[in-house]
């Protein structure tokens, strides 16, 4: 007779552990969560990428949106408008990137993949309230604010998600750590 028993189709006595002291943690046997240096390095790469799409794209108009000095002149409205298209595509790049290959290309090149927290693919309307949710972090100085916050709760938290993760029910994994059968939509 083994010194543990467990009852009722327990598969994993410290996820089990886990759920009863945290209330949840469905996510799929095997699953290891993404660092957090990881996410910030793939939300990097993600900025950077799109900010030099919009600059090659707008023939380097879209820096307006960085300049102090357009921002209290008359043209003020130069510098809103493409802070506007900055927001917007990052939006865009977030919320297609994520249909397509269920993480953004920043995410992929660090082997990172976004699903919800049960490991299946996300919906449509995941991948808005996640791109949405997202924008808050290129906002200037309130930014930093979101960004503390979130990182200071993913420690505390056992599924090390963000608040953009909670509202989303998703979680950050390591791709190849994901079983086979939840690997389907992550390209």
């Amino acid at each position: 007779m083994d010194p543990i028993s467990t009852h009722g189709g327990i598969t994993n006595l410290a996820k089990h552990i886990v759920s009863v002291e945290h209330g949840h943690w469905n996510i799929p046997d095997g699953t290891i969560l993404a660092p957090i240096h990881k996410r910030a390095g793939a939300f990097m790469l993600d900025v950077i990428f799109v900010n030099a799409l919009l600059s090659i794209l707008s023939g380097s108009r879209v820096m307006f949106a960085w300049s102090l000095s357009m921002w209290t002149s008359a043209d003020w409205d130069h510098s809103f408008a493409w802070a506007i298209a900055i927001l917007f595509g990052h939006f865009l790049y977030w919320r297609y990137t994520g249909l397509m290959l269920s993480r953004s290309l920043g995410q992929r090149l660090l082997g990172l993949a976004v699903v919800q927290e049960n490991g299946d693919a996300m919906e449509s309307e995941d991948w808005d309230q996640r791109s949405v949710r997202k924008l808050l972090y290129l906002l200037p100085v309130i930014n930093i604010w979101f960004i503390v916050r979130d990182v200071f709760r993913m420690h505390q938290r056992h599924t090390h998600q963000s608040e953009i993760d909670l509202a989303a029910g998703s979680i950050v994994a390591i791709a190849n750590s994901l079983p086979v059968a939840h690997r389907g939509p992550i390209r």
